[in-house]
């Protein structure tokens, strides 16, 4: 009988049972005269002993305000350091931090700050060509829960910051936390309906956050540049506590991604680790003139938040000399990491595959019409177990029940194939599968050989309505600079003979950009939507 499609990962390494503030001071403690965070676009420097003072005297002043255990504060803020002293504050009282998408309008604003019934909100003036403080002035009065706004760059944070230094230590010293206590709402995408407030617990994000830096070998000599946004996981827990659990640095390389400034903050500040999402790194390897930017300070870092094309995880590799770059993968309700390459690892398994099983955590791949698991090398939905489930959907108890079982597995919604040594590879999610006559197709795999092409910079492959089949696929590419624009029938010549007719692209869109959600992550809904009405096609 062939090997069910299950693992788990021992380790003699135990689960952290602190909480993050908890942490935080244990890294104090053990290296107060070291970098801890470093915001290049604002000049500003924190010691690991500065950033404590001043975390102590947010918390302090935060107390004052009136926020206590359990209560939620907003922040709605670009990268940028307040935004972490706003997360290890709030951490420290007990308070449950949401973070809002930089890229949310009014109707959003609203539904967050309402579902999660914020007291207090932390905001940006603005960004870009984004007015916030004239959207909070609009949405306000609609928000019963709300009560106090600090704006950033203002004298509302001054202030916060002033009456916690002068205030005296005891209320906070007095607060007692449990490692188990709800500490942070991050709200999924809602790329269909409302968003939704996954949970997280100081145990879920601290321990993700230890564990992935575990894997990347981080010590008190690292320094790691977050250009991904602190608002998601990506940043705040596999940036900001992966760092603080290891005394390591945060470097901020600006308020929002920006491939020059990344390469001159790795550049500036010497850093050993760089993060992004797939099509981070693409923008950073095609800057005109990135042979100028001395990166040999790099040594590792993580390529996660979607597919990693094989082609640009080897230019990673070669170009940026990032040799031991870490694949991870996950998603919000699950803090987010469940599996992730190695140091180790042959560069095929980091390049074909998204790793294995975290420290302390259960996969496993399952048939999702019986909930069984399949054989491995069988397609199927993706479950993962452990400490890093979230505590549930925020006050939505029957959107939680849908996700997680009754045995505590979480149901990712994703494709999966897992090989005979635990190997996952991730094939698409259950809803991006396209069903072309009666063939189930997945688009990562028709994605992965359009890489292939010299002229193509990224491609994404989505399914469109076609009465005949049902479905047809449609690609969507993004030509390098100065390539020719290629036409259905140049692309169909490139793939007869190499993908099996039925895989091959009927439809090509040339297009600058991808939809995309502010971690950069796809937005197919949206590409199927604009497809059809680009093609004049209804079902």
């Amino acid at each position: 009988m062939a090997e069910k499609s299950y693992t788990s990962a021992i380790s003699d390494t135990p689960l952290l049972g602190d909480t993050i503030g908890e942490n935080l001071d244990a890294a104090v403690r053990r290296f107060p005269d070291r970098p801890a965070l470093i915001d290049v676009p604002a000049g500003r420097r924190w010691s690991y002993a500065e950033l404590a003072a001043d975390v102590d005297a947010l918390a302090l002043g935060l107390l004052a305000a009136g926020v206590t255990v359990g209560d939620r504060v907003g922040i709605w803020a670009p990268n940028c350091a307040e935004w972490v002293l706003t997360q290890y504050a709030t951490a420290k009282i007990g308070a449950v931090l949401v973070n809002i998408n930089p890229a949310y309008r009014t109707s959003e604003l609203e539904f967050v700050l309402t579902q999660s019934g914020a007291r207090l909100l932390v905001a940006a003036q603005r960004l870009k060509t984004s007015d916030y403080a004239a959207m909070i002035t609009e949405v306000r009065p609609r928000c019963a829960a709300l009560e106090q706004v600090v704006l950033l760059g203002t004298g509302d944070w001054d202030a916060l910051l002033e009456t916690g230094r002068r205030a005296d230590r005891g209320p906070l010293d007095a607060i007692e936390l449990s490692a188990d206590d709800p500490i942070n709402i991050q709200y999924t995408s809602g790329t269909t309906g409302f968003p939704k407030g996954a949970t997280l617990s100081h145990h879920n994000i601290l321990n993700n956050g230890y564990f992935v830096g575990e894997l990347c070998h981080y010590t008190h000599e690292d320094k790691i540049c977050i250009p991904v946004p602190f608002y998601h996981c990506f940043g705040m827990v596999m940036g900001n506590l992966a760092a603080t659990s290891h005394g390591a640095a945060m470097v901020i390389p600006a308020p929002a991604f920006d491939p020059v400034a990344t390469l001159e903050a790795v550049q500036a500040e010497r850093c050993t680790s760089l993060y992004g999402v797939p099509t981070m790194f693409i923008a950073e390897l095609s800057v005109p003139d990135f042979g100028r930017f001395d990166l040999s300070s790099l040594r590792t870092g993580i390529m996660a938040g979607s597919p990693c094309p094989v082609e640009v995880m080897k230019q990673v590799i070669d170009r940026m000399g990032m040799s031991e770059v870490s694949i991870c993968y996950g998603m919000t309700e699950t803090s987010p990491v469940s599996t992730q390459t190695r140091v180790d690892d042959s560069i095929e398994r980091r390049v074909a595959t998204v790793g294995r099983v975290g420290p302390h955590i259960e996969v496993k791949v399952i048939d999702p019409a019986t909930g069984k698991a399949v054989p491995r090398g069988t397609p199927g939905e993706l479950c993962t177990r452990g400490y890093s489930v979230m505590l549930g959907y925020w006050r939505q108890p029957d959107k939680t029940a849908e996700v997680i079982d009754a045995a505590r597995w979480m149901h990712t919604g994703d494709l999966a194939v897992m090989d005979d040594d635990g190997y996952l590879s991730i094939t698409g999610r259950i809803k991006d599968m396209v069903i072309r006559g009666g063939e189930n197709i997945y688009p990562r795999e028709v994605e992965e050989f359009l890489y292939t092409h010299p002229d193509i910079l990224d491609a994404q492959v989505i399914g469109v309505p076609d009465a005949k089949y049902g479905e047809e696929l449609m690609a969507w590419v993004r030509m390098r600079p100065g390539a020719t624009p290629l036409t259905a029938d140049a692309l169909r010549e490139f793939c007869l003979g190499k993908l099996a007719h039925y895989k091959i692209p009927r439809y090509v869109h040339i297009t600058d950009e991808f939809p995309m959600t502010v971690t950069g992550k796809v937005r197919k809904v949206e590409m199927r939507e604009r497809s059809t009405e680009i093609l004049n096609l209804h079902p």
